[in-house]
């Protein structure tokens, strides 16, 4: 059997320790995928689980410094919430919180060492040209055996992942960023310390004036640095997940046995009656069985004014009673609720990879034994070409610090940080706005369609028939002619006759007593009233009792999509309601918005062609497709990529499902069936067609975040790689030192993440 888990992983530092890991545990016996994030530091892998298993993987990670947090919430069986609170997310956040403490004071530490040494460089170098009183000997002794102690206590403190990194290297041929900075900053301190130790056998044939103990307490706490303020960071990009689990009750209020009982929320049975009082969450998805109250379901659907909830009307979990107390039955629990729903789509969101990251990835797999390749390469040139203009300890100085200087600078975190952390970031940006995105490659190809094709039913138009509009034509007034509708319409169950029968409940209208109710297959219902016998239904109805009426209006209103229902006695025509699907209030303005992005939008429509047509002239669409059957829909959504168009299909139901699964990117509406939410890329909250202009213009910041991120990424590599090679030094006398190359390392990580963080306060 196979499954799918994703998995927390510890130890990891850059896209170099993502491909080991990849790499690793793809050679197991029986995995068939794995995907490791570098921003969401989790592994989502595939395998079967009769070949191998999570115990398995850790086997093989454990040493090179890696382990997996292997269970996880389908895998122990609980709710996403209780999964959270004992191991999951939250546990990680507690987790990561420690961790970054715990770097916290190990840099603060370092720091007053690092400004020691900077101020011994700088003394030295400035000393040297006679800008300040140059070091006296007995000071030049004292930190000439002071520094090795420094350098050692740093490397003992906030070096270990360094030295493991090059302990790595050597024992299983693994080379990540580690490697790079262990191996420049130990080959830095080993020269120092050979220099240091044999000062008197080696004075004769090297000047031993050069260490590099400075660089080496210098370099590992810049970078050490870098990497606190980037975690400080990256903790910030995945604060949605974070909000989204603090949206979930704890407990819940049951009647059990006649008497209410406060449970844990995991304890929540189906079917179960809870009772929320006013200011509480609501635990869990249900049906209102009792009471009257208003909820507010900003978190759903944006909308900041609360809902009201009766007997029959549907209750989310997370959202929040604010005036009344009301019972409610449990229909929907743990893992099964719209928020653990909500949950589980941005984690895999946020932990997928989208297309782009592929050449990130690939540079990211070969980089790490190319630098080193070249920084061999450059002290060999400084070695060959120095030696006759320099001399051999000026040169061998020059060498080395090229040589560090190119592993240091050349650490390619910041191109591993640049696609994963926008992606989180966007993501969860999308959550807040109710905009749930199930991938990454969602996200990256939805502002490059050119065709938005969109649902009638439910997309467009509301979705649940309303009454429109009342014709008086006999000797009843309107209040009347509602009344004895909405009476003959109470025994019937069509939606038409719910549409009359809210209209009247809205009114304030009365129904009265009735009695001989028949239902005339086809046509209509009758029933007596008053001691009068009423007939309501379609023209067949009225057909039948020969009664004339002027059919060219109602032509005219049937032509526009509206239903007519005719109200009769035996001799005349009292009146016409005309029940319609109302188009949604922000659907004209929305395909407005999607033509100002110029993308063309498409309408498809189960409904007879005059209706369908009529509604997309007043919303401004460019072309219908009427009367189409599911698979027609599929259809024509592989018509449009036949053309090589890019499509975004937008739907709701069930019979948009195939539709959905085929365009390029599916959007459900979050008020649609579980089928098509399943089918679809992106799910909008609240059935808010506006919605998706906001989730266009969130996939074009985002993946202009994800380019700008590249690009400063491989400039930096590209311009920093020679410059601490020494490429420019015979022309301008530039080479640059390890010092400063830790420094820019460390900040381009920082300025990576950084920018990513900029997506959030974009305006969608």
């Amino acid at each position: 059997m196979s499954t799918t888990n994703i998995y927390k992983v510890k130890g990891m530092h850059c896209a170099s320790c993502a491909s080991i890991i990849e790499r690793t545990v793809k050679k197991i016996d029986g995995v068939e995928n794995i995907s490791v994030n570098n921003g969401t530091e989790n592994a989502k892998i595939s395998f079967s689980t009769e070949k191998t298993s999570p115990e398995m993987f850790n086997q093989k990670l454990e040493p090179l410094g890696y382990s997996l947090v292997l269970p996880t919430a389908n895998e122990m069986g609980m709710t996403e919430n209780k999964h959270a609170e004992h191991l999951g997310l939250n546990q990680s956040k507690k987790e990561k919180l420690k961790e970054i403490d715990s770097m916290k004071k190990g840099v603060f530490g370092a720091l007053p060492i690092a400004g020691i040494s900077i101020f011994i460089m700088g003394w030295g170098i400035f000393g040297k040209y006679n800008l300040v009183t140059p070091m006296s000997g007995t000071m030049y002794e004292f930190f000439h055996y002071l520094l090795p102690i420094f350098a050692t206590y740093i490397f003992i403190t906030i070096g270990k992942p360094y030295l493991l990194g090059v302990y790595r290297f050597f024992r299983y041929g693994k080379a990540n960023m580690d490697t790079l900075i262990g191996l420049g900053t130990s080959v830095a301190f080993i020269y120092s310390f050979i220099v240091t130790a044999f000062e008197d056998v080696l004075k004769p044939y090297l000047s031993v004036q050069y260490n590099f103990y400075d660089v080496s307490i210098v370099v590992i706490t810049f970078i050490a640095l870098g990497k606190y303020l980037e975690a400080k960071s990256k903790l910030k990009t995945g604060d949605a997940i974070e909000k989204l689990l603090g949206l979930q009750a704890k407990t819940a209020l049951v009647i059990r046995d006649g008497k209410e009982i406060e449970i844990k929320i995991e304890e929540v049975g189906h079917g179960e009656i809870i009772v929320v009082k006013p200011g509480q969450k609501i635990p869990v998805d249900g049906v209102v069985v009792e009471g009257l109250s208003y909820v507010d379901e900003s978190m759903i659907t944006g909308e900041p004014i609360p809902v009201e909830k009766n007997v029959n009307a549907q209750v989310v979990a997370g959202t929040i009673n604010t005036t009344g107390t009301f019972n409610f039955r449990a229909t929907k629990v743990g893992s099964e609720t719209l928020l653990s729903h909500i949950i589980k789509m941005v984690e895999d969101a946020q932990g997928s990879k989208a297309p782009i990251q592929a050449l990130a990835d690939k540079i990211s797999a070969v980089f790490v034994p190319i630098v080193l390749v070249i920084a061999i390469i450059s002290f060999g040139l400084w070695m060959y070409f120095g030696l006759p203009v320099f001399g051999f300890s000026k040169t061998l100085s020059f060498a080395l610090t090229s040589f560090v200087g190119i592993l240091v600078i050349a650490c390619p975190c910041a191109l591993g940080l640049a696609t994963p952390t926008a992606i989180i970031v966007g993501v969860g940006k999308g959550a807040k706005e109710g905009i749930l995105v199930k991938d990454a490659a969602t996200l990256e190809t939805l502002h490059k369609a050119n065709v938005v094709v969109v649902d009638k039913t439910g997309t467009i138009t509301k979705g649940k028939p309303e009454l429109t509009k009342v014709e008086v034509l006999g000797n009843k007034n309107e209040k009347e002619i509602i009344s004895i509708l909405a009476t003959l319409e109470s025994k019937s169950e069509h939606p038409i006759a719910h549409a009359i029968a809210n209209y009247a409940k809205e009114k304030n209208i009365d129904t009265k007593s009735i009695s001989n109710f028949e239902i005339i297959k086809g046509k209509g219902l009758k029933g007596v009233i008053d001691e009068t016998e009423y007939f309501a239904g379609n023209l067949k109805i009225i057909s039948d009792l020969n009664i004339s009426y002027d059919t060219q209006s109602l032509e005219q209103e049937t032509k526009q999509g509206k239903t007519p229902v005719l109200l009769a006695n035996k001799n005349t025509l009292l009146g016409i309601v005309f029940v319609a699907d109302p188009i949604k209030p922000e659907a004209i303005e929305t395909v407005k918005a999607i033509h100002k992005l110029k993308k063309k939008v498409v309408m498809l429509s189960g409904d007879d062609k005059n209706t369908a047509e009529y509604i997309a002239k007043i919303v401004g669409i460019d072309k219908v497709f009427a009367e189409v059957m599911p698979k027609d829909k599929l259809n024509i959504i592989k018509d449009l990529q036949n053309k090589g168009d890019i499509v975004v299909m937008v739907g709701d139901g069930v019979n948009d499902a195939p539709a959905l699964a085929q365009a390029n990117v599916g959007v459900a509406m979050g008020t649609g069936t579980d089928v098509a939410i399943e089918s679809a890329g992106i799910t909008l909250l609240g059935g808010d067609i506006s919605k998706l202009v906001k989730a266009v213009k969130l996939s074009e910041i985002t993946m202009n975040g994800i380019k700008q991120n590249l690009f400063w990424a491989f400039i930096y590599n590209i311009v920093g790689i020679p410059l601490a090679g020494g490429a420019f030094y015979p022309i301008f006398g530039w080479l640059l030192s390890p010092v400063f190359a830790g420094f820019a390392m460390a900040m381009s990580s920082v300025s990576v993440v950084s920018n990513s963080l900029r997506i959030k306060a974009k305006k969608l």
